[in-house]
């Protein structure tokens, strides 16, 4: 059974560790917090049974799974002869720094190092690495063992080799990854998730809708293409010649809107209030951790047919 490591064992840290047992792979949980494992191994067994109903243990027991997520309180143990380490710390490019100068220091030489962060480009704290060529950030859609999209950026010394074994490690944990070719700020996900957001925010200060006619939308128009498909394969699918036919006929509508697209309204501005007050009205303060595990377990029930769909439509 191949190792990986998980070092830290935060929201990002554990829901890696339950997609990579889930596959298979034996899971070295670490934290610098050392109840902090205990807690996330906790957290993870509830998880597993929710999974299983849904189908999504990949055949296994939550049993079977849990056994191969082993909480480690030396970094070194945690280390040993893993195949793939997966990051977890902090925003905060000075921990990556540091975090990074101690895993490369204790890393098996053929270990591949990955940062999940959502907003620091790998070079900013790989550049200093005796073996900088092996990291790379593997960012994830929270939780990653609902949602298979994660993204795979380089930095500018990552190796070809690297690249490639982490696309390879990835779908073989049964991810969907985005595989980058040069790194960029806000990689690929959140760049297309702040495109929708700066408009969402925009329709609200201006007085065009309110939160919510902004959150039917996408919740119940285009999130339910969006759920199998792509923009690419939504157009390609939307003109009866294809996406070229779609660029004919539709490119000028957006072409007239780009310009009223180009000013930023200030998220934290009077907008907020609006926004916070709305989204109160629906949801009160003290509901939001049971709305999280509604979210979670819409997001199983979504998985699971997503999977049976597949199986019965095909990819």
């Amino acid at each position: 059974m191949q190792k990986t490591a998980i070092i830290g064992s935060g929201f990002i840290g554990r829901a890696w560790a339950i997609s990579f047992a889930r596959a298979g792979y034996q899971v070295s949980l670490w934290d610098q917090a050392p109840d902090a494992v205990a807690k996330a191994r906790d957290y993870i067994a509830d998880v597993l049974a929710d999974l299983e109903r849904n189908d999504l243990l990949n055949g296994h027991s939550p049993e079977a799974v849990l056994s191969r997520i082993v909480a480690e309180t030396d970094l070194a143990k945690a280390l040993e002869g893993a195949i793939h380490i997966q990051e977890n710390t902090p925003e905060n490019l000075e921990t990556k720094i540091k975090v990074f100068s101690l895993l490369d220091e204790n890393a098996d030489a053929s270990a591949v190092i990955a940062s999940s962060t959502s907003a620091l480009l790998p070079s900013k704290f790989t550049e200093h690495l005796k073996n900088r060529q092996r990291c790379l950030v593997v960012h994830p859609i929270n939780p990653p063992y609902l949602i298979p999209a994660a993204e795979v950026v380089p930095a500018p010394w990552t190796s070809n080799e690297v690249v490639e074994r982490t696309r390879a490690f990835l779908i073989a944990a049964g991810h969907a990854p985005l595989v980058m070719k040069r790194e960029l700020d806000g990689f690929i996900m959140n760049r297309m998730q702040g495109a929708l957001l700066e408009e969402a925010f925009r329709l609200v200060a201006d007085g065009y809708a309110t939160v919510e006619d902004v959150d039917i939308g996408i919740r119940d128009g285009l999130a339910l293409r969006w759920s199998f498909m792509g923009p690419f394969e939504t157009i390609d699918l939307n003109a009866p010649g294809g996406v070229r036919d779609y660029v004919e006929r539709y490119q000028i509508i957006y072409e007239r809107l780009f310009p009223q697209m180009q000013r930023r309204v200030d998220w934290a501005g009077d907008v907020l209030e609006t926004v916070e007050a709305g989204r109160r009205e629906k949801l009160p303060q003290e509901k939001l951790v049971d709305r999280q595990v509604w979210r979670d377990r819409r997001l199983m029930a979504l998985a699971a047919h997503k999977k049976k769909s597949t199986q019965e439509f095909g990819q």
